[in-house]
């Protein structure tokens, strides 16, 4: 989920390669890495895969290369082992650097007189930004606060200004506690300073669902889940934006008095507006807005993520891969980013589910067989252009034992093309196990032509060529299975194995095409299909 572009300093600008760095491996470019509106000059080969450009920004600022993302010309460079060359990046390019930090800390503040509150702030800041934080509380409340008179403490010990969060987040329980009081330097007398949350004016807070077919209620899982979030913010709670992603993602914290959904008491759902998707016009990462209207995905449009998100939700029958409760709602707020203004925004809210972490934190070998193949089902199904291991989350048993993994984030399913198809599950070993009777008849049970129905029956109308993805993938799945394929290789079939060498499904789908008669149907084009696709699939099987 969710990212957050750093501002780097000046000193940055000696990164630049010199000619002599440069290897007779190829025609060098110039690029210019984007950080926070700084501009980074960087000298690389046409030569150089995405991986060791990553790797060559890591050893100036020492960043983890993993927790990189790099964007050009409005595209996402998502595969590690592809040339920068054939991403069509040349001599003077500019190249977004985007990094995923980790979670926020929870901040507890007490005051002198013992008035107590929370932030949730993130690990890159520092000190001196909670001070600034308590002064905003000053705008609303009318209390005095002067960020340079008081002094903030932790365990005793008196933090300067420029001191990071995570260098003090090391609190067993998860909370970095902090005492706030006026410097000793500069009070004649001691003073007392009286804290409040800020409350949200009512007027200024709206949610309600967006119903597609006013026929049909709500899931009760769903109505409760709007309703926790509704009195939570009717509470003066503000949404914590998240510091991952690529786009506008908000953590909606729920009701203390109300935990009837069993999530516990800190977050409920997590808000994604249309207006702040990656390349959208709102978008709070610094990412300049799509010109074309084409996602940082090949295939997919700006501005369709979140109905993707209600349709991974839909499309995910009995929950068997574990997508989180989500649907469309309309909210105001003022704790979004709105540059012209407080307006309502429309984006997917879905369930916040309590985990240890992402896949991204671990290695794989200790994740279920039938956990990861459940994600392969979906992923392969919608054609999932964005499964890495930071979007799919980590349930553990009291022992330390991962039993459940939880995938979010599907903005990107369903796209018009399979250029950007990527599982990276497709390189763990699970992915090379046979499925198990349950999940062979899961996949049997499957219809596009009724998923596209239900989806329609509900008020959902994706895209033509969505549709004609979901029931070339679900051919795939299907025929697939019937051959005794593991997810290993059926995803090797949809996946590219280089960005300019098609994969096997994409060959099928055009020799398909290239089959068709002037005047021919869609039916026709579906049993042109059948028929390559099952002769390409019989040739591997033998």
């Amino acid at each position: 989920m969710p990212s957050s572009d750093i501002a780097i300093s000046s000193a940055w600008t000696d990164a630049t390669l010199s000619p002599g760095h440069i290897s007779d491996q190829g025609e060098s470019i110039m690029i210019y890495v984007s950080i926070s509106g700084n501009m980074i000059p960087l000298r690389v080969l046409e030569s150089d895969s995405i991986e060791s450009v990553k790797l060559k920004i890591q050893s100036y600022k020492g960043f983890v290369v993993k927790n990189q993302k790099l964007v050009c010309d409005g595209r996402e460079l998502a595969r590690s082992n592809t040339l920068i060359g054939d991403y069509g990046v040349t001599d003077g390019n500019i190249i977004h650097l985007i990094l995923r930090l980790s979670d926020l800390q929870i901040i507890n503040v007490k005051t002198s007189c013992g008035k107590e509150f929370t932030f949730h702030v993130e690990l890159s800041r520092d000190v001196g930004y909670i001070k600034h934080k308590i002064a905003d509380k000053k705008n609303a409340s009318s209390v005095e606060f002067d960020e340079n008179q008081e002094v903030i403490i932790c365990n005793g010990e008196q933090l300067e200004d420029g001191r990071l969060i995570n260098d003090i987040s090391k609190s067993k329980d998860g909370v970095v506690h902090l005492f706030v009081r006026r410097s000793a330097k500069i009070r004649a007398k001691p003073v007392e300073k009286h804290f409040e949350l800020s409350i949200v004016a009512p007027q200024e807070i709206f949610l309600e669902p967006v119903i597609g077919n006013p026929k049909i209620e709500l899931p009760f899982i769903i109505s409760e889940m709007i309703d926790s979030t509704i009195r939570g913010l009717e509470k003066g709670k503000y949404p914590i934006k998240s510091a991952e992603g690529t786009g506008g993602a908000y953590f909606m914290p729920g009701d203390d008095d109300d935990d009837e959904l069993g999530l516990g008491k800190q977050y409920v759902s997590v808000f994604k507006p249309t207006d702040e998707e990656p390349l959208a016009v709102n978008n709070p990462r610094s990412l300049p807005p799509s010109v074309n209207g084409e996602g940082l995905k090949k295939g997919n449009r700006v501005g369709e993520g979140a109905l993707k998100e209600v349709a991974a939700y839909i499309l995910d029958h009995s929950s068997f891969s574990g997508v989180p409760p989500t649907t469309m709602v309309k909210c105001l707020h003022r704790g979004f980013n709105h540059p012209d203004g407080i307006k309502v925004k429309i984006g997917s809210l879905q369930m916040f589910i309590e985990n240890h972490g992402s896949c991204e934190d671990m290695g794989p070998g200790a994740f279920p067989v039938e956990e990861v193949h459940k994600i392969s089902v979906l992923d392969i199904r919608l054609a999932n252009a964005d499964r890495h291991a930071g979007n799919i989350l980590v349930k553990k048993d009291k022992d330390g034992r991962i039993t459940k993994l939880i995938p979010i984030d599907h903005g990107y399913c369903l796209p018009d093309s399979f250029e950007d198809c990527t599982f990276e599950w497709l390189y763990w070993p699970q992915a090379k196990k046979p499925y198990n009777q349950e999940t062979v008849e899961y996949i049997n049970s499957l219809d596009a032509k009724e998923d596209i129905a239900l989806l329609k029956f509900q008020g959902w109308d994706i895209p033509i060529e969505s549709v004609r993805t979901l029931r070339i993938s679900t051919m795939l799945l299907k025929k697939g299975v019937a051959r005794g394929f593991t997810p290993y290789t059926i995803g090797s079939i949809m996946c590219r194995d280089s960005l300019t060498k098609e994969s096997m499904l994409e060959e099928i789908v055009q020799e398909a095409v290239e089959s068709m008669l002037i005047g021919s149907s869609e039916d026709d084009f579906f049993e042109a299909l059948s028929r390559v696709m099952d002769r390409r699939l019989d040739e591997i099987d033998r």
